[in-house]
C-alpha cells in the first residue's frame, strides 16, 4: 500500500517511523529506502519469472546439507534461498546429483559457527557443466508433461537421458515427502485463497514428533532409502554425461577431473 494509505493504521504507521525508517533510509537497495513503511520488497522480478510454471527449484544459501526442493510459484522465498526457475524433475535432479553437489563444494565459500557451505549462483550454479543437452539454456522453458514426471523441453536426442534423471528425481521427491510428512501423520485443508497450495496441519498425537521431522534431521540421518534413491539419481545422471564406467565407489577427485574437464572444453 501507498504511505498516505498505511498512515491511515495510526499505531503500526508511528511504531514504523521511529524504529524501521531510520534502518531503510541508507540502504543501497532503492525500492527499501523509498518504501520504507513496507515489510519487504514485493520482487515483481521474481514474481515475473515464475508466472505460469507452477513451481520452481529452491536452495537454502547457506547449510549443513546441499539440499534441493520444490516451492510453488505462489510462494516467494526468503532472502537467503535461491532460487531456480525450472519446473521439470530432471533439472531437479541434476542439482540434486552427487555431481553437482561436489562441484558446489568445491566452488563454494563458508558461513556461521558451523562454518557452514554457502552457495553462489555465479560460481557454483552459473559454471557448473550440466550434461550436454540438458544445460539451463536447453531447458527453459515450459515443462511438458509425461506420465508422472516433468520433463523439460529438450530435443529428441536427450529425451531417454532426461526421462530416467526425472523418474529418479521424481521418486527421491516423493520418498522425502511422505517422510516429512507422513499421510497418517497429517490433514490436509485447501486454503482460503483459490491456487494457494493446501495447508498441512499436524495432527495433535503426531504434533511433537513430526517436528523433529526436516531435511537437516533427514540427511544428518540418511537412512538407506535415502542413500539409495540418491544412488539410483547419480547412476541416470552419471550415463546422460555418456559415464559408462561410473560407480558410487567412484572417487570424488575422478568425478571433479571430468567435471573440469568438461567446463574447460566448454568455455573455449
Amino acid at each position: 500500500m501507498s504511505e498516505d494509505e498505511a498512515s491511515l493504521y495510526e499505531k503500526p504507521f508511528e511504531h514504523v517511523t521511529a524504529r524501521v525508517k531510520p534502518t531503510r533510509v541508507h540502504l543501497r537497495r532503492e525500492w527499501h529506502r523509498t518504501h520504507w513503511w513496507c515489510f519487504g520488497d514485493p520482487r515483481p522480478a521474481l514474481k515475473r519469472s515464475v508466472h505460469g510454471i507452477g513451481r520452481f527449484i529452491t536452495t537454502p544459501m547457506v547449510a549443513k546439507h546441499r539440499v534441493f526442493t520444490w516451492l510453488p510459484e505462489k510462494q516467494i522465498p526468503e532472502n537467503l534461498c535461491v532460487a531456480i526457475i525450472r519446473a521439470d524433475d530432471t533439472t531437479f535432479g541434476i542439482l540434486h546429483s552427487r555431481f553437482h553437489e561436489l562441484w558446489s563444494l568445491g566452488l563454494c565459500t563458508f558461513l556461521g559457527v558451523g562454518n557452514d557451505p554457502r552457495y553462489t549462483p555465479s560460481s557454483t550454479f552459473e559454471t557448473f557443466p550440466f550434461p550436454e543437452g540438458l544445460t539451463p539454456a536447453d531447458t527453459r522453458g515450459q515443462p511438458q508433461a509425461e506420465g508422472e514426471v516433468q520433463l523439460p523441453p529438450v530435443a529428441a536426442d536427450y529425451l531417454p537421458a532426461a526421462h530416467a534423471i526425472a523418474a529418479a528425481a521424481q521418486r527421491l521427491h516423493s520418498l522425502r515427502e511422505n517422510w516429512l510428512n507422513p499421510a497418517e501423520w497429517v490433514e490436509r485443508v485447501p486454503e482460503v485463497v483459490a491456487g494457494y497450495p493446501e495447508r498441512i496441519l499436524a495432527k495433535p498425537e503426531y504434533a511433537a514428533e513430526l517436528k523433529k521431522r526436516t531435511l537437516t534431521n533427514l540427511y544428518n540421518a540418511r537412512p538407506a532409502w535415502l542413500d539409495n534413491a540418491h544412488k539410483a539419481l547419480d547412476l541416470a545422471v552419471a550415463k546422460a554425461y555418456g559415464w559408462q564406467d561410473y560407480s558410487a565407489e567412484m572417487s570424488d577427485e575422478e568425478i571433479l577431473r571430468r567435471l573440469l574437464t568438461l567446463n574447460l572444453a566448454r568455455s573455449q
